[in-house]
């Protein structure tokens, strides 16, 4: 068996380290373009920007996402997973108090995600272009957030009306989240979380 130059192995050694460094890259432009999203709007967030707070360069940036639309899409998506991630590791082995798992669901709809992902609403109903990626994303990380809250109320939707009311508890946060966006809505949110919660130790049981 012949022997291997260091000429010939040192590609595979070297890749790792440039997959990892592209992989950190990626995820910088991403919580940058949340960040600029819920700080600036649609307008103010163009890729240089971006790249900027994110300590890269517009090339860097272009190379990762080949347009404003998509690095923008992409950002929502990313940060819409890591939440709902966060969601389920809030309750790894289940909880049967209602009212946390109301309250992490509301948690979902305020902050930088959902204060970006209304820009990007506005912007997609302004821009052809845009609109139907935003819907897409928006039906995909809606159906995983129903999942979760299913999941976490261990609701049975084969039980008439569960569904719809679980939906409802999700539309209800997301009013909560718009409600949030101007004033500190913390007094009046706590009180409609606990009374959601007896709601649905109610109609689920």
């Amino acid at each position: 068996m012949g022997v291997v130059s260091m000429t010939e192995t040192s590609p595979v050694v070297d890749r790792g380290p440039k997959q990892d460094r592209s992989r950190v890259t990626r995820q910088r432009l991403l919580e940058a373009a949340v960040a600029c999203l819920a700080e600036h709007g649609w307008a103010g967030s163009t890729v240089s920007v971006v790249a900027e707070r994110a300590g890269v360069s517009r090339g860097a940036a272009q190379h990762h996402f080949r347009t404003r639309e998509d690095l923008f899409t992409a950002a929502v998506e990313y940060v819409a997973e890591e939440r709902s991630l966060a969601l389920r590791a809030l309750f790894p082995e289940g909880t049967a108090d209602r009212r946390a798992v109301v309250a992490a669901v509301v948690d979902l709809f305020t902050g930088p995600l959902f204060r970006a992902a209304l820009h990007l609403w506005v912007a997609a109903s302004n821009e052809e272009q845009l609109r139907s990626r935003v819907t897409e994303l928006e039906a995909r990380v809606g159906r995983e957030t129903h999942r979760i809250a299913v999941d976490l109320l261990r609701a049975d939707e084969t039980v008439p009306g569960v569904r719809e009311t679980v939906q409802g508890l999700l539309d209800m946060a997301r009013g909560l989240g718009l409600a949030n966006l101007l004033t500190d809505d913390t007094g009046r949110r706590d009180k409609v979380v606990a009374q959601w919660a007896a709601l649905l130790d109610e109609k689920l049981g």
